[in-house]
């Protein structure tokens, strides 16, 4: 199996079956993020600690990519600081929007680096990622990716 084949793989399984998918009743900041384009819509939910994300799901519906980029981020951000998930924030959009990242600092999200050559799945990808960082600063408006 190719590392292209095992990383379309991944994306299949997190897109049929999510992880952390639901609502957390305690939620300290949630946000929704809508893709026009495509029609992806979720809406975020984290618990955080003191700059510590302490739990985080996701409700919604979308295209693979997008639901699997939402699965896969809730995964990787539980126990992160908000300033290492801001870190990660910024190197995934270099994964999705150049193709180029650091495997180590990104682990299991280096699957997303084919999306850089179908530049219309960025939007995609990243929607959960902008909610993310919505939810963190408390904006009041859900979240567009027009």
């Amino acid at each position: 199996m190719s590392l292209r084949e095992l990383y379309q793989e991944i994306i299949v399984d997190h897109g049929k079956q999510p992880r952390n998918l639901g609502q957390l009743a305690d939620a300290t900041h949630s946000q929704t993020g809508h893709n026009p384009l495509c029609g992806d819509r979720l809406t975020l939910y984290l618990v955080t600690r003191g700059e510590q994300i302490e739990d985080v799901r996701f409700e919604g519906s979308g295209c693979a990519i997008s639901v699997a980029s939402a699965s896969l981020m809730t995964e990787v951000i539980k126990g992160k600081t908000i300033s290492e998930v801001e870190a990660l924030f910024h190197q995934f959009h270099v994964l999705v929007t150049e193709g180029k990242a650091d495997e180590a600092e990104l682990g299991k999200l280096a699957v997303f680096s084919g999306v850089a050559e179908f530049p219309i799945r960025v939007k995609c990808a990243t929607l959960a990622w902008h909610t993310l960082r919505a939810a963190l600063l408390n904006e009041m408006n859900p979240i567009s990716t027009e």
